[in-house]
């Protein structure tokens, strides 16, 4: 059995798995080391010795605003909204009891979609890009918000929800096509490549504005967080241990669609990363909803991280987007799927 280690005071009690503990600190330091990696990689090669150098002084050389203003803005928005897709996906894959659920197959990523095309089509141009963020946001929270209402039927189900979501996806897919046929040409090309995820010239900005969402949705997973497994149980056996189901269970989507609608909104449709990091850190986590969901975190980060430094350094000059190299791995990884329930 693994050891546990108790964290005990007068108002709080904690029993933390030290196998799980030690796999986390091992994913961190691997997470560390692709930073250090990505920050050396590109079309100016450096030594991960000179990057560190530049990090930890303050001189204004070329090469420091290659790594500072660059690189790194880049690669730390690349780590948030992987990390926030892949919790949003270990959220629903737990409240929906289905290994197949993900953000992009539920309808939440596609509701961010469709508002974000919108905007890039026919607002961009008169308010600017600023509001791009708020109204991919504003789509996921209306996508999410339509499929609750729909699958409801005195509460809702984990096998309604779905069957909702991915007809909701569907027809949402079908309008944000319908929006790029009629949109104006000189748009056109920057939807498609935000409809492919990408975090393509990101300054401080960007990670600044999404790590301050994230911080003002963590209080809340935080509160939701341990009554996770016991969303895992059938209906009738929650409630009938007093757990308000219906409310827990819209808690825990509205923060999943928080999550979701926040990466997407600065990193545009990235898809698969909430169906394989959960997958990847149940296997490394065995249980407890909050090491899976920080070693999902880690995975998802590593993941989008891996994907931009791969399309940025493979195939120059070309800047390829990271959604791509993400798909490429994400469905060969989803059909395995489908085939395992199949069996």
């Amino acid at each position: 059995m693994d050891k546990l280690l108790t964290l005990r005071t007068a108002r709080f009690s904690r029993q933390i798995n030290t196998a799980t503990l030690l796999r986390l600190a091992l994913a961190l330091a691997i997470t560390l080391l692709l930073m250090l990696g990505s920050l050396s990689l590109g079309k100016v090669p450096l030594s991960p010795l000179t990057v560190l150098h530049i990090l930890f002084s303050s001189e204004d050389t070329s090469l420091a605003f290659i790594v500072e203003q660059l690189r790194l803005p880049r690669m730390l928005l690349a780590a948030l909204v992987g990390a926030a897709l892949a919790v949003s996906g270990v959220i629903l894959q737990s409240i929906i009891r289905n290994p197949l659920a993900s953000p992009d197959l539920l309808g939440i990523s596609s509701g961010a979609s469709a508002a974000a095309v919108l905007y890039l089509s026919f607002f961009s141009v008169v308010l600017g890009p600023h509001w791009l963020p708020l109204a991919a946001m504003l789509g996921a929270g209306l996508a999410a918000l339509a499929i609750y209402l729909l699958a409801w039927k005195q509460g809702t189900s984990p096998l309604r929800l779905v069957l909702i979501g991915v007809g909701v996806s569907a027809m949402l897919a079908a309008v944000t096509t319908f929006i790029l046929v009629f949109s104006p040409l000189t748009t056109t090309l920057s939807a498609y490549v935000w409809l492919t995820g990408s975090v393509y010239g990101a300054s401080w900005a960007e990670p600044r504005e999404l790590a301050g969402w994230l911080l003002a949705i963590l209080p809340l997973l935080l509160l939701v967080a341990r009554h996770v497994r016991v969303q895992q149980l059938d209906d009738h056996l929650a409630q009938g241990i007093g757990v308000r189901v219906q409310w827990l269970r819209a808690g825990l989507l509205l923060v999943s669609v928080a999550l979701a609608g926040a990466a997407v909104a600065w990193g545009g449709a990235m898809a698969f990363v909430g169906l394989i990091a959960p997958h990847i850190a149940k296997r490394l986590v065995a249980s407890g909803f909050g090491g899976q969901a920080a070693m999902s975190a880690l995975v998802g980060a590593n993941l989008v991280m891996l994907a931009d430094l791969t399309g940025r350094t493979l195939f120059l000059p070309l800047d390829l987007p990271a959604g791509i190299f993400v798909a490429v791995l994400g469905t060969p990884f989803f059909l395995y799927l489908l085939i395992k329930q199949r069996h």
